[in-house]
This record gives structure tokens, C-alpha cells and sequence, in this order.
């Protein structure tokens, strides 16, 4: 649905990638490394591109939550990390932020 926050899935092999691309970027946005770093699921947002948030496991009992954006092919399809959310667990539903 265009606009709406789609249903909660399994990673894809797509995510898993735009995930493993912007780690320095998130690392630095949260101001420290992570050793473990692993997607877990991911929700889609269809906007003038495609919104993803994503919770990513980053060790122990610890997750974060990513908003990645990924532009139209028309316009570059340029991918970046938007926002992040931290402090989050395995229970934390992926929400809108």
C-alpha cells in the first residue's frame, strides 16, 4: 500500500545488503561499533522510493532499529540511512520513526 507501513517480513538478501552497506554509516550515527550486527525483519514504505525499517540484532539482548531510503531507479536509486532508534529488544515492534 503506497504510503502505508507494510507487514513485517523476513529479511531478504536485498536487505541484508543495504544493511551491510551502511553500517560505518550507522556505527557512526550511534557513536559505537558493533561486533555483531545482523537483520532480523525488515517493514516496507512505499513513498517516492521505498522506505525500510529494519531491526537489526547488535548483540546480547541489545537490537537497534534502522530507516533506510532507498530512491527510485529514475532518480539514481540512491540507498542511505534516514534515522536509527537504538536501545531496542527483540520484542520492539518495527514502528514508524
Amino acid at each position: 500500500m503506497a504510503g502505508g507501513l507494510g507487514n513485517v517480513q523476513d529479511v531478504t538478501a536485498d536487505i541484508e545488503a543495504f544493511c551491510k552497506e551502511v553500517k560505518s554509516t550507522v556505527e557512526k550515527h550511534a557513536n559505537k561499533a558493533y561486533d555483531v550486527y545482523t537483520p532480523k525483519a525488515f517493514r516496507e514504505q512505499v513513498v517516492a522510493g521505498s522506505n525500510y525499517f529494519v531491526k537489526v540484532h547488535v548483540g546480547g539482548e541489545e537490537y537497534i532499529h534502522l530507516r533506510l531510503f532507498q530512491d527510485l531507479p529514475c532518480n539514481g536509486g540512491k540507498r542511505e540511512v534516514h534515522s536509527l532508534a537504538t536501545n531496542k529488544t527483540a520484542a520492539d515492534e518495527i514502528l514508524y520513526f
